[in-house]
């Protein structure tokens, strides 16, 4: 069986690694461009999975959700999709994996159907940070992609932001804690190889009875 102290530090990991990449979805900088064109108001425009975002001179940041699902390009679509997909999956694997822990109460007779239990979490969470990876990579192999793509114009040309760094190490944690949680794989019992000794075989036969 794992040790409760393991399965406790994956659980810790994969909670923060959730966190993580809630926060990396909801956050505009997914990419930014600090080009400053004709116009010698805006500094900085930021876009996000949701929302882009433009960072004034004066201070203020002015944000615009996205008016239409259908108007977003395909790889957008798909990174959203991925990442809502990835914490969903990742959020119920960390609730089967609570369940399968050692130093919760629920199941507590059956030890090889709780280390069970807290390895399909595990692999839940596997799953669930597999896709948020994907997500993240494809993203960023599009920003840079445009960025050396010599038709696109200097002033639409995008960097990484700090969103996809924090939903990346996020999905990094997600592995971490699910691979830790996934070693709660119960070992089979181990049959003796060992014949049983003479006094014990002279005791059962003595013990029979005879007619």
């Amino acid at each position: 069986m794992a040790n409760s102290g393991v399965q406790l530090l994956g659980f810790g990991l994969s909670l923060t690694g959730i966190v993580g990449l809630i926060v990396g979805t909801i956050l505009p900088q997914w990419k930014m461009s600090a080009y400053v064109g004709d116009s010698i108001i805006t500094l900085a425009t930021y876009q996000g999975l949701w929302m882009s975002c433009a960072f004034q001179s004066t201070g203020q940041l002015q944000c615009k959700i996205y008016d239409s699902i259908l108007q977003l390009d395909s790889d957008l679509q798909a990174t959203r999709a991925l990442m809502i997909v990835g914490i969903i999956v990742s959020i119920a694997g960390l609730g089967v994996a609570c369940m399968g822990m050692k130093c919760t109460t629920c199941g507590a007779d059956d030890k090889v159907r709780k280390a069970r239990t807290a390895m399909t979490g595990g692999i839940i969470l596997l799953v669930g940070a597999l896709c948020a990876v994907v997500a993240c990579s494809w993203f960023a192999h599009n920003v840079i992609r445009a960025f050396y793509n010599p038709f696109t114009p200097v002033n639409t040309k995008f960097e990484f932001g700090a969103a996809i760094f924090i939903a990346w190490g996020g999905s990094f944690l997600d592995v971490l804690g699910g691979a830790m949680l996934a070693a709660s794989c119960p070992r089979s019992k181990q049959v003796s190889k060992y014949p049983k000794s003479n006094s014990a075989r002279s005791a059962s036969s003595n013990n029979k009875e005879y007619v």
